[in-house]
């Protein structure tokens, strides 16, 4: 097993636990396989589209005090992103999520209600990366934490405002980043983030989510970062019942990414090569 998927099974175990550490009050849970593939996405300092693959594991759970949610993605790139230089071999990369928040009503014993608002929350959570292109290769690692209002909507509605603590390790030969040595962390800074999963009509659902994420200081070349835009989200329809299975299953649909000054790269840094991308995306899910 390499070096980097040891490091993902470890992190996936350690977030599974995080998740299990409520299972005795568990009211609600929820796993999905899904899979996405767009043929338009982009990446730093690299001028032309990308066709990724991404096969994700999807962990979502409540209990009395508070819900969990855990994604796991694996992204498999063409060799327009690619592993080595003058490889025909496309970069691999794992990106872990966990987020954790606690109902501040649950705990107290008494609803927050205002509004539209049918509670509040505190967030905390973890985003773990690792990839193995040619140039950056990308060793993230960020906690966050901070509020989280839970709108009162059909389906769900949640924002959130987070600070978020994040750093890397790039080990590409990527120039100047040959140059930078061990760790680098940002400047602590704030996230706005909405998430949300609307039934809109019959077997139809909209999903997806917005992070507005502040610059975030200078990076690891003394740049500085931009404020960053991240719209990622879908139009579902529930395949199942047509194909003799349960409602909620399986699910079948289109979807959409904008994102601008990805990880907080500028078009003054990259030269405008990939640091926005707009990609439409085939998805299919399946719960259990």
């Amino acid at each position: 097993m390499s070096t980097q998927a040891r490091k993902m099974r470890t992190a996936a175990c350690a977030a599974l636990l995080c998740c299990a550490a409520p299972a005795w009050a568990v009211d609600w849970s929820d796993n999905a396989i899904s899979y996405r593939y767009g043929t338009r996405f982009a990446e730093p300092f690299n001028q032309q589209h990308i066709k990724k693959h991404i096969v994700a594991f999807t962990h979502a759970s409540g209990y009395k005090y508070g819900s969990n949610y855990l994604n796991l993605d694996v992204l498999n790139s063409d060799s327009s992103d690619p592993r080595n230089l003058g490889s025909g071999s496309g970069a691999r990369e794992a990106y872990l999520l966990y987020r954790h928040t606690l109902d501040i009503g649950a705990l107290r014993g008494s609803e927050i209600r205002f509004g539209k608002v049918k509670g509040l929350g505190l967030t905390l959570g973890f985003d773990v990366n690792d990839k193995d292109d040619v140039g950056y290769n990308s060793r993230k690692r960020m906690l966050v934490a901070g509020p989280t209002l839970m709108w009162d909507v059909p389906g769900f509605l949640n924002t959130s405002i987070l600070w978020l603590r994040e750093s890397n390790a790039p080990s590409g030969p990527f120039p100047p980043i040959a140059n930078v040595r061990g760790r680098y962390t940002y400047e602590t800074h704030p996230m706005f983030g909405a998430s949300w999963g609307i039934p809109v009509a019959e077997g139809w659902s909209f999903e997806g989510f917005l992070n507005f994420i502040a610059e975030k200081g200078l990076d690891e070349t003394g740049n500085p970062t931009g404020a960053e835009t991240n719209l990622d989200f879908a139009f579902m329809y529930d395949i199942g019942p047509r194909l003799g299975y349960a409602k909620k299953k399986i699910r079948i649909g289109v979807g959409y990414q904008f994102w601008n000054n990805k990880f907080g790269n500028t078009r003054r840094t990259t030269g405008g090569a990939g640091q926005r991308a707009s990609t439409p995306m085939l998805r299919a899910d399946f719960h259990f």
